[in-house]
């Protein structure tokens, strides 16, 4: 009897021991200093999961139109359009229609970019790595801003130029609009009369300014996921991720 409690005790002791070794070999293996291969694979990890859901999230239906953060609304300087067509009958639908258009362009845009972030995350050196890793909290997301911004530009621009160019009432575009409304204020501006009132003429471009806007707000969607993922143990969905942010 006194044999097999032996036995089962040292069984249970043997068995408390293997845990502990292997809790131990975990611990000195999330201690031993990260490889750069390391490094660039888990810095590249949180990119392809920061991007994917930021990509997700604004390429859904009302990605950007429904949230308030980035939501693409027209120029201020757009405000004489938005007030006369607000005098006639629809005149505000017309308008929401117009915003609707443009942040659906930025959705469908969106949902195409994530090729783009790809590229960019494969593309990534040594020292891009390690700059980023210790960097500010948005480092990433500005090393994605750097290197696909103008890829960006191409991808988006073109869908919200067509959103521009639709006809509305009387068979005018909201460009048409813009560009009467704008070239009509500079020549106040440039006159005389204007200089002297301190009038400024309006050098916005509509396209360019709505691109921007609508990259804007994709940039703050994946800073938002990179800061989480710095900050947060649980937003870290791997191992490596865990190691590298630790």
């Amino acid at each position: 009897m006194k044999k097999i409690s032996i036995l089962i005790i040292a069984t249970i002791l043997l068995s408390s021991c293997a845990e502990l070794m292997q809790v131990a070999q975990q611990t000195l293996n999330t201690a031993k200093p990260l490889t750069q291969s390391e490094i660039i694979a888990g810095l590249k990890e949180a990119l392809i999961v920061g991007t994917d859901s930021s990509a997700n999230k604004l390429g859904a239906l009302n990605g950007y139109y429904g949230d308030q953060l980035v939501k693409i609304m027209l120029p201020p300087e757009a405000a004489p359009i938005v007030d006369n067509l607000s005098k006639i009958p629809g005149g505000d639908k017309l308008v929401e229609d117009v915003i609707v258009r443009i942040n659906r362009a930025a959705e469908n845009a969106a949902s195409e970019a994530k090729p783009i972030f790809v590229y960019s995350i494969k593309s990534m050196t040594i020292a891009d790595a390690v700059g980023i890793l210790k960097g500010s909290d948005n480092a990433a997301t500005e090393y994605l801003r750097k290197t696909t911004y103008d890829q960006l530009v191409q991808l988006y621009s073109p869908k919200i130029r067509q959103s521009l160019d639709k006809k509305l009432v009387a068979g005018i575009s909201t460009n048409d609009s813009w560009d009467k409304l704008a070239g009509e204020w500079n020549k106040i501006a440039r006159s005389v009369v204007g200089q002297v009132a301190g009038f400024k003429p309006v050098e916005v471009k509509l396209e360019e300014y709505l691109t921007a806007k609508a990259l804007d707000g994709l940039f703050l969607k994946i800073a938002e996921e990179e800061n989480q993922i710095r900050k947060d143990p649980l937003a870290r969905v791997t191992e490596l991720l865990k190691r590298v942010f630790a």
